[in-house]
């Protein structure tokens, strides 16, 4: 890359037009837009068989979907901190545990935005969710569920299907609670 010039910034996105060169010598400029870091938690009771999830509806593409609790990382704040406070804001949850799983760009071709996600081991329950526009319902999921849900399009999200496709990848929807340490 030779550079880059901005186009347009806000604390929501950075839009910018960068110079650059591929490796067969072809030369260009290529948009380039940067959103801050999010964090989402899958979070699974105490007998690890049933994940929290949140009926949400998205207006931009005006769709209703499954959703993980999650939010946007503060500045200076840990993606693990954010994620643990963005449960109990949303849900009234405080997970006993919460393991990093992955970080991972939902759209790495063009955009800069690190999705960091967690598993979050047991939940208590300590109070009402703060957030109260944060979704319609929420509802303790079966796992041995979760692939229909995914199947039918009811979990658009890319972290959250990130998040649950790595739960049931690593523990399967009908295998025991696993044990971990928390990260």
């Amino acid at each position: 890359m030779y550079g880059t010039r901005s186009l347009y910034e806000s604390e929501w996105i950075r839009l910018g037009l960068a110079d650059v060169e591929l490796p067969s010598g072809e030369r260009f400029e290529h948009h380039i837009v940067w959103m801050p870091s999010a964090a989402m938690t899958a979070l699974l009771d105490d007998a690890g068989e049933r994940v929290l999830l949140m009926w949400r509806h998205r207006f931009v593409p005006d769709v209703w979907n499954w959703e993980l609790p999650g939010g946007l990382v503060d500045d200076g704040e840990e993606p693990a901190v954010t994620a643990a406070r963005e449960i109990e804001e949303e849900t009234g949850y405080r997970p006993r545990r919460l393991e990093h799983l992955v970080t991972f760009e939902p759209m790495i071709g063009m955009v800069t935005t690190p999705h960091h996600v967690f598993l979050g081991h047991g939940a208590e329950r300590v109070g009402e969710p703060t957030e109260t526009t944060e979704m319609q319902r929420m509802e303790w999921v079966p796992l041995v569920d979760v692939p229909q849900l995914i199947g039918e399009g009811q979990v658009r999200n890319s972290g959250t299907l990130v998040a649950l496709l790595h739960v049931l990848a690593i523990s399967g929807p009908t295998a025991p609670h696993r044990s971990s340490t928390a990260d």
